[in-house]
């Protein structure tokens, strides 16, 4: 079965409407059932689907996922979020980029794109809008800076990548920090522009911050502390050598319950049975899509993708940076329409042999293949974190999407200074 005509059917699966597992599944077979020949037969692609999530290191997703929603139901951004504007409320843009600040500590919490903009964005629209700050701005702002929880460790898309690269996800984990670092600071940067040109309430504003202000510093510290020291630990172990990314993310499991329920007592024992329910409704169409996803990698070896592909970019690009031009371009455009964990699934075998026989650091490589697909959270048709913000400001995508534009190209400025100055990604590592 030629190439082209297996991703056609795929695509023109997605196109009709089918959920993009059932799309997978379907493609994967798809070939042996028009030739009965061909080697990856119907036993055989589920038998790599279910080998495929048998796999000890990917325990740590599902933990994630419900450290995630108990973080998220605990109010731990919103404590989070009053640390932060202690300090910088007070200065133009200042509790934006307070906000801001909230994604990237919460996305060292959560490991998730959409989690970080509902757990984030829930509590802080309603503050921002009140404080009269543009209701579409603040809601862009958060629908982009929600993609940082996938670029700063701990990060559900890299313990992906390190499963379908074999590369050591705890390096990821580390070679992420740096460039979600970066990318917080350029969007600070647009918005504290933003500011400065529409001006800013300041007798609200200072109102706000005096308030916070006159807790006192130990006393939001106090009330913060328990949050700010989530990453410490979650990340602490791993870096420590004292757990691996999977026992890892069972200890946040823990903590977050323990805090939440005994500590900021912000959940009950009776919540914890939809605590569980919405993980399982969150983790169960991941853990599908990953099965397919590894049968459909299958068949696309004994197509020989990869060889196909990597003579069709040889054939255009003779150099390291002209085929990163053409990966981004790739990965930019696949984020638009495919989900961050099938698009890593299925392309880092095809396109990870590339890179590496330009000279690509495979920890490299996966930097750059994150923030890519992270832009897709925020470009229609299929950026997740627009509809999620949608929901929660009860505004039209279309106009999310408009006014996160010039937040998007400080992402992409991002992605271009990540793709050709490794050292950000590699110097930690």
């Amino acid at each position: 079965m030629p190439l082209v005509l297996f991703f056609l059917i795929f695509v023109l699966l997605l196109a009709i409407g089918l959920p993009i597992g059932v799309s997978i599944s379907m493609s994967s077979v798809l070939p042996w059932i028009l030739n009965s020949r061909f080697p990856a037969n119907a036993p055989l692609v589920i038998r790599a689907m279910i080998s495929g999530v048998d796999s000890f290191p990917l325990l740590a997703v599902p933990m994630f996922v419900i450290s995630g929603v108990i973080m998220a139901r605990g109010k731990i951004s919103e404590k989070l979020f009053n640390m932060f504007a202690f300090f910088v409320g007070k200065k133009t843009a200042g509790l934006p980029v307070a906000a801001i600040l909230t994604c990237l500590f919460y996305g060292a919490i959560s490991g998730s794109g959409p989690a970080t903009t509902a757990a984030v964005g829930s509590m802080t629209i309603p503050i921002l809008v009140s404080l009269n700050y543009d209701k579409t701005f603040v809601t862009s702002m958060l629908a982009v800076a929600g993609g940082l929880g996938v670029i700063i460790p701990p990060s559900i898309p890299f313990i992906f990548y390190g499963m379908a690269s074999g590369e050591s996800v705890g390096r990821l984990f580390i070679a992420g920090i740096l460039p979600g670092i970066l990318i917080g600071f350029i969007l600070s940067v647009y918005a504290v522009i933003y500011c400065r040109n529409k001006g800013e309430d300041k007798e609200k504003l200072i109102e706000f911050t005096d308030n916070l202000r006159n807790k006192g510093f130990f006393n939001v510290f106090k009330d913060s502390f328990w949050a700010l020291l989530s990453p410490v630990i979650i990340l602490g172990s791993i870096y420590g050598g004292l757990a691996t990314p999977t026992e890892a993310a069972v200890i946040s499991v823990f903590y977050s319950l323990f805090i939440s329920l005994f500590v900021y007592k912000t959940l009950k024992l009776k919540d914890l049975p939809s605590l569980l329910i919405e993980s399982i409704n969150s983790y169960a169409p991941i853990c599908f899509i990953l099965a397919a996803a590894m049968g459909f990698s299958r068949v696309l070896t004994y197509l020989n993708a990869p060889q196909i592909a990597a003579d069709i970019i040889r054939s255009i690009a003779s150099s390291k940076m002209s085929v990163l031009i053409i990966i981004n371009i790739l990965l930019l455009f696949v984020g638009m329409f495919m989900d961050t964990t099938p698009a890593i699934l299925i392309l880092t075998p095809i396109l990870l042999p590339i890179v590496r026989s330009f000279g690509v650091d495979p920890i490299h490589f996966g930097i750059i293949m994150v923030v890519n697909l992270a832009v897709g959270f925020v470009t229609p048709p299929v950026g997740v974190n627009l509809f999620v913000a949608s929901s929660l400001a009860n505004i039209p995508v279309i106009e999310i999407a408009r006014k996160a534009l010039p937040f998007i190209i400080g992402f992409l400025l991002a992605l271009v200074l990540v793709t050709y100055i490794p050292q950000i990604s590699l110097i930690l590592v």
